[in-house]
Parts: structure tokens; C-alpha cells; sequence
């Protein structure tokens, strides 16, 4: 196994002081980003599916599954319309992110990162914040500036951070912020 999601702490990206708004949102959530790799750096394949808080299901693994899957919904589907379908999936639809009995640790990280970068390069090119993208889902279409996308990004990262911070620290007791 190569350890394609290692990153030093130094390289997290850094948060400005000062900035537009652009830069600030998108340094916020690549620090959040990069604050989820490096809690995974180093660890073996059998610690990044291990499930050590019972009765919670929660994987370091199934964790970067998810967060591909909704760098994908958000960014490729909500923002550019692009209706890709899930990368792990169950038989009958549902999603199998959580699921990482037999997952790759390798493959999972390199969607994350493709996924990311993917992002990325949605949010450079669109001329604005309020560019809108819009999702049909049970409730009908609803819709969403790319300001309250990457906003609710850098939410979603750092809930899942935490989450991550507390698997990291139950399997070798490394911690930090």
C-alpha cells in the first residue's frame, strides 16, 4: 500500500488573515481538506477500516469514501450539473461508502483526491459566487449559490474532522489539531 493520503502537518494549506472572499473560503476548506489527510497519514490498511467506537460504524476509510462522494454530489452534480452516479453502491442503490470490509484504501483516496481537485477547478472557473447549482431531489429542484456550497463544504469537514480526530486518537493516540 502506498501512502497516496500522507501530508505533513507543514504542508496543510494555510488561512488568510485577509483575503476576498474567493480565497478565503477556498483556503478554509482545503485546510479542512488537507486537516483530513493528514489525520489518515501512516496508518495501515486494517487501522483505516477499523471501526474502534462502537457502537458507531465510523471508519477513517468509509469517512474518505463519503467525503469523495460528496465532493462529487456537491461540485460535479449540484454546481456543474454533471449527474454522476456514486462510486460505491449497494446492489439496490443505497450508498456503500461506510461499507469497507474489503475497500482499497488506495483507490478510495485517489476518487477523493481526483475529486478535489476536480472541485477545484469548478470553483476557479466560475465568475462568481453566486453561481447557482441546483439539485432535483424528492423535494423537488432546489438550488444553491457556490457560496453556500463551499461554506457547507468547510461544515462538512470539520464535522468530520472531529469525527476523525477522536478514530485517530482511539487507534495510536496521535491527536492535534
Amino acid at each position: 500500500m502506498t501512502d497516496a493520503y500522507a501530508l505533513a502537518d507543514a504542508a496543510r494549506t494555510e488561512t488568510p488573515n485577509f483575503g476576498d472572499e474567493r480565497a478565503t473560503l477556498t483556503a478554509f476548506l482545503d485546510h479542512q481538506r488537507d486537516t483530513f489527510a493528514w489525520k489518515c497519514a501512516g496508518l495501515t490498511t486494517e487501522q483505516l477500516r477499523a471501526r474502534p467506537l462502537a457502537p458507531s460504524a465510523l471508519s477513517l476509510l468509509g469517512l474518505a469514501r463519503h467525503l469523495a462522494e460528496v465532493e462529487r454530489g456537491w461540485f460535479r452534480n449540484t454546481l456543474n450539473n454533471e449527474a454522476r452516479p456514486g462510486f460505491w453502491k449497494h446492489p439496490d442503490g443505497s450508498f456503500a461508502e461506510f461499507d469497507v470490509d474489503d475497500a482499497d484504501p488506495d483507490e478510495a483516496f485517489a476518487v477523493w483526491r481526483r475529486e478535489c481537485a476536480h472541485a477545484r477547478e469548478l470553483v476557479a472557473a466560475a465568475p462568481s459566487l453566486d453561481v447557482p447549482g441546483h439539485y432535483r431531489g424528492p423535494h423537488g429542484e432546489e438550488s444553491w449559490s457556490l457560496r453556500w456550497i463551499l461554506t457547507h463544504m468547510i461544515e462538512e469537514y470539520a464535522r468530520h474532522n472531529g469525527h476523525a480526530d477522536l478514530l485517530r486518537e482511539h487507534l495510536d493516540g496521535r491527536t492535534g489539531e
